[in-house]
């Protein structure tokens, strides 16, 4: 592509001869009128280019659709004349775009014979010129053979970089590959420790035979085409920072850098600003699925500039997971850091889930006295219906493994660990002013799981002698589905706090659908928030999920009474069922708080049925 008197002609021939494909010129492909009025002297506008650009589209489709390849030599000044001709094709048409000096095009404007194009539309050419930011560019200046040979060096480049090939990143280099993107690995280099992982990687899977492998950084980066797209999948932190650092010498304006790990939302921000500075785009991205869903289609959210989110948009569509209605569980999540905070969101929610679950087990195992196998049946029977999620479906196997004759999951440790996205989502929920009690329930668990054992002396000093009476399956299902309801609205609280405080505009809606399949909390009642989430923006405005769990409170209440007189430790049921009754308001404490913080520090109070808002001290 380029204006007139680039030279497509000549150099789309000796193109397709060397790659033995079909040259098409699209000068050819103009109507009757369209010639008649250029030899006129009069320029061409968009009305009249429309059905020519319409026409090398469908030339394009049908060379695509007999599963052939062809060069068309194109004008294709305009943006928006681009997105005519490549209209659901944009992954398989490469741009070549020629430039020069408008004085060299017109001397060989001039010097050809028998065209229609007159010298002195060239000017009109250049001023709608919109120089195509994803292209590659051949300067006109050099004979044909080099610009040709440039061309097929610039073509086999790779589409994208993969940085750092642990089980996550792995696993999404063997999705992309499926997907057909041609591919450049890189891993770091520690000898006697990581020693050509890209190489070897490469050779353990068959479907990245394709694929380029590199331990030498400036040869990774040289290897992809541009504008550069390079999805990092390391760890989170000042590594990040060392490692682009790294890259920045050997990067160009327009290059985009995609950070996969679980980063701070605030680090996020911070680079995007930092790296903007210097032309180059930087985009946050949660990626939820764990080692499966990033081989097989995982939950992916993205955030940062949205003019580099379009460039990357298909990239990340063709690995992702799939809704119900086939859609791809990925979106544009918003500005700055906003993708990363709601994979971190996301994760507190999971941390809860995980918890009631495993206070769940704890009641049928220690109480109603199931092994591992019937707890199983129990949770493989919910998970037919509404209560369907991944992690029970993933619950239930992990109960029935057995090591030899014991069930394994009585000789794992009762030691649980974190990444720290679940502390960083209790502190951004207590810096935006909302309760997570279910969140840092399950984060506090997890911590005196890893301490308990320096405690020995309050283990038999905690045991009482209380009897109750044990609870029915019906009644444990009942307090288990409203303490779910109660941490989703919990979770999505958060994120609704956080659109408003940072103006990021979520979609909560679409935030709920592509948490439907792929990630970790997908589930039968992530589907039902999609509805809830079109209408409101908090979930116990929409009636159907505040009904059911004031209907399943009466249960609720029996299972903490219950299990807290056997003596179970099972924090996210008592926030769950604490949250409600502070909702509720029946019963006053806060104005307790504030008399006392008044009482000590003059803080003021309000008065109840006080229309003016007025803020009263008192002397006590």
């Amino acid at each position: 592509m380029g204006v007139s008197g680039s030279g497509k002609t000549t150099i789309g021939q000796l193109l397709a001869s060397q790659l033995h494909i079909d040259f098409f010129d699209g000068d050819d492909f103009h109507s009757v009128s369209n010639i008649e009025k250029m030899k006129s002297g009069q320029p061409l506008d968009d009305h009249d280019r429309h059905d020519w650009l319409k026409n090398i589209n469908t030339l394009a489709s049908k060379t695509l659709a007999a599963n052939t390849s062809a060069v068309i030599a194109c004008s294709a000044l305009k943006k928006q004349y681009r997105e005519i001709i490549s209209a659901n094709l944009k992954e398989s048409i490469i741009w070549i775009y020629l430039h020069g000096s408008k004085e060299l095009i017109q001397q060989r404007m001039a010097a050809r014979q028998n065209h229609y194009m007159p010298v002195a539309l060239l000017q009109s050419q250049f001023d709608i010129l919109e120089i195509p930011n994803e292209s590659i560019k051949i300067d006109i200046s050099l004979d044909p053979q080099t610009m040709v040979n440039t061309i097929l060096q610039e073509t086999y480049k790779t589409t994208l970089g993969i940085v750092g090939l642990g089980v996550m990143g792995k696993s999404l280099a063997r999705n992309w590959a499926r997907a057909g993107v041609k591919l450049s690995l890189y891993n770091r280099f520690v000898k006697g420790v990581e020693e050509q992982v890209a190489e070897k990687t490469i050779q353990a899977y068959p479907e990245l035979e394709k694929a380029s492998g590199f331990e030498d950084l400036p040869s990774f980066i040289h290897s992809l085409a541009k504008p550069r797209i390079i999805f990092m999948m390391i760890k989170a932190g000042k590594e990040t920072d060392r490692f682009i650092d790294e890259m920045l010498p050997h990067l160009d304006a327009g290059d985009i850098l995609i950070d996969g790990g679980n980063s701070h939302y605030e680090d996020t921000k911070n680079r995007i600003a930092f790296l903007e500075k210097k032309q180059i785009h930087f985009i946050g991205t949660g990626v939820s699925g764990g080692e499966k869903g990033a081989l097989y289609g995982p939950s992916i959210m993205p955030s940062g500039s949205y003019e580099a989110y379009q460039k990357i948009e298909h990239l990340l569509y063709a690995i992702a997971a799939k809704d119900k209605n086939g859609n791809p569980c990925a979106a544009y999540i918003g500005p700055e850091g906003s993708g990363h905070f709601v994979k971190m969101i996301h994760n507190g929610i999971e941390y809860a889930e995980m918890q009631l679950i495993a206070e769940t087990y704890a009641y049928l195992r220690y109480v109603q006295g199931l092994d591992p196998f019937a707890i199983a049946q129990v949770f493989d029977a919910w998970n037919q219906g509404d209560l369907h999620s991944y992690l029970l479906e993933s619950t239930v196997q992990i109960l029935q493994k057995k090591e030899g004759e014991s069930y394994l999951i009585d000789l794992i440790l009762d030691v649980a660990g974190n990444k720290g996205t679940g502390n960083w989502a209790t502190i951004a929920a207590s810096e935006l002013g909302i309760p997570a009690g279910m969140i840092t329930g399950a984060l506090f668990a997890r911590y005196v799981s890893t301490i308990k054992e320096s405690i020995r002396h309050i283990k038999q000093a905690s045991i009482t002698n209380i009897h109750s009476t044990q609870l029915s399956i019906d009644t444990i299902k009942s307090a288990y589905t409203a303490a779910r309801i109660i941490n989703h609205q919990q979770g999505f609280l958060i994120i609704k706090a956080a659109s408003l405080e940072f103006n990021w505009n979520l979609d909560l809606s679409n935030i709920a659908r592509i948490w439907t399949n792929g990630c970790i909390i997908r589930s039968r009642l992530m589907e039902k928030m999609i509805p809830a989430f079109h209408d409101h923006y908090e979930l116990f405005e929409y009636p159907e999920f505040q009904e059911e769990s004031l209907r399943l409170k009466p249960e609720l209440k029996s299972f903490c009474i219950s299990a807290l007189e056997f003596d179970l430790s099972i924090p996210c049921f008592t926030a769950s069922l604490d949250y409600l009754n502070s909702l509720s308001g029946m019963y006053s404490t806060a104005n307790i708080i504030q008399a006392q913080r008044d009482f000590f520090g003059a803080h003021t109070y309000q008065k109840m049925n006080d229309a003016s808002g007025a803020f009263y001290h008192t002397e006590w």
